[in-house]
């Protein structure tokens, strides 16, 4: 039976696009608007992507929509992390100690065209670009839009809105400047910043250093990342302070500066990136935020999801994985209501905001604590100690224990909230084993994972004792 419900989604960036496809495939009409042009029709500016790091939680809601195999296609595994100190040494860092846990790096604007390829080949799905939004009724479930070319204005009204249209929100902005409910919003920016650059690929098409992982180069205050793509390329991130340090953004402003910083810090990347400073000064500096904001929903009429309702900084690397999540979590809840003649959506979105706000809060305060460990904890001997021990753990117990890490990346059945709350109390407690030389090597490893249950148990009580 054809639904004759109108669905308009604002935003037809990852989130969206997927949520447009698996509204469609359960028959409701859909209208996809998105301001910008279609990617599938335009070059793409160097310097805005952030590969991604596509894990268990964003490939269940690929499976979903039925498009995981032809995304998998896109997808190169990465093992671990790949350690560069200084010297140029290097050494892997697992990400887990069970050999089927990996995650994938895969190219935004791939990923996003062939969701949208999928969704347009669905009927009753209409895709809208250049459509810049203006202003959204609220209460009507009408939104005006303004082309970009043509400057023409146009509105669509329909039974549901949802706002997928990112970080900043042309949505979210309505529901902050409506004077008929109360919203809360914050925005939280870190210090640093992001600049991308490029590994091109060695002249014969391979690899200029390890494929399969994740590099990161961790210098305490400031880090690079490098991401694999499918041409033999790497795309590399530096991650820098904006001022107030002796090398930040403020300063780096000539290309010597620029080579006197890499040569110090990364002298093995200057190697293998042969346009530095041209790229350096080509590609634009990009803000890292956090955004939480409260209620997700109004009127019954208008849901926002993905980064619009929550966005956070890049280092768990499950920015698009939680988007993907959200996807799921509507779908398993709009399952319960479809049954019914008329669905209550002013219920739906309230149910779905109750589930799912607790747990995009959580991987928001993973993600800042991430950023930590990766550029200043990855390099210290007592961090590598304790992943090498829960790389056994893992590797020798694989039903017995899951790291923080892997609770959140590869746990996809726990939520964020649940995978953080372990988590911390699992690494508090290795950590103060290890610093208190309670880890002896007389010990077996199965003694040692039982000593750290029982101190993690401890932690969780005590949180428990601390916050209830």
């Amino acid at each position: 039976m054809t639904n004759k419900e109108t669905i308009l989604i604002i935003g037809a960036g990852l989130c969206g696009s997927l949520l447009a496809l698996r509204m469609a495939q359960r028959d409701y009409q859909v209208i996809l608007v998105e301001k910008r042009p279609d990617l599938r029709k335009v070059t793409q500016d160097a310097g805005r992507s952030i590969n991604l790091a596509l894990s268990d939680r964003g490939l269940r809601g690929l499976r979903m929509a039925g498009v995981e195999e032809a995304a998998k296609k896109q997808c190169i595994p990465m093992n671990g992390r790949m350690i560069h100190d200084k010297a140029g040494n290097t050494f892997l860092s697992p990400y887990s100690g069970r050999k089927d846990e990996y995650i994938n790096s895969i190219s935004r604007p791939g990923l996003n065209m062939l969701l949208l390829d999928e969704a347009e080949k669905m009927p009753n799905v209409k895709l809208l670009f250049n459509q810049a939004c203006e202003d959204v009724i609220l209460e009507n479930a009408s939104a005006t839009f303004r082309d970009f070319n043509s400057k023409k204005e146009m509105t669509i009204t329909a039974d549901v809105i949802f706002g997928t249209d990112g970080a900043g929100s042309a949505v979210r902005k309505n529901m902050f400047d409506s004077h008929k409910f109360l919203f809360s919003f914050s925005q939280q920016w870190l210090s640093h910043g992001y600049k991308e650059l490029e590994i091109p690929a060695a002249e014969n098409g391979g690899y200029r250093t390890y494929k399969n992982a994740l590099h990161i180069w961790p210098r305490g205050e400031d880090m690079l990342i490098a991401l694999p793509n499918l041409d033999g390329s790497f795309t590399v991130t530096l991650f820098l302070p904006y001022e107030n340090s002796e090398y930040c953004f403020a300063n780096l402003t000539s290309p010597e500066m620029v080579h006197e910083y890499f040569n110090k810090e990364f002298p093995d990347v200057v190697e293998m990136i042969p346009n530095l400073s041209e790229e350096f000064f080509g590609n634009p500096t990009g803000p890292l935020g956090t955004v939480k904001c409260s209620p997700w929903n109004s009127f019954g009429k208008v849901l926002l999801l993905g980064d619009a309702a929550h966005a956070i900084v890049p280092f768990y690397g499950q920015g698009m994985n939680a988007s993907f999540e959200d996807v799921v979590v509507f779908d398993e809840i709009l399952e319960k209501y479809n049954a019914e003649e008329n669905i209550n959506w002013s219920t739906l979105f309230k149910e779905y905001e109750a589930l799912r706000k607790i747990d995009t809060d959580a991987i928001a305060d993973l993600a800042v604590d991430n950023f930590h460990e990766m550029k200043e904890h990855t390099a210290m001997e007592i961090f590598q100690q304790k992943r090498k021990l829960e790389t056994a753990f893992e590797a020798e117990f694989p039903e017995d224990y899951y790291s923080k890490y892997s609770l959140v990346t590869f746990k996809e059945s726990i939520p964020y909230s649940e995978a953080m709350k372990r988590g911390r109390a699992q690494d508090k407690a290795i950590l103060n084993l290890l610093d208190d030389g309670k880890m002896s090597d007389k010990m077996s490893l199965k003694e040692k994972l039982e000593l750290v249950k029982k101190e993690t148990e401890a932690n969780l009580h005590d949180d428990e004792v601390a916050f209830g």
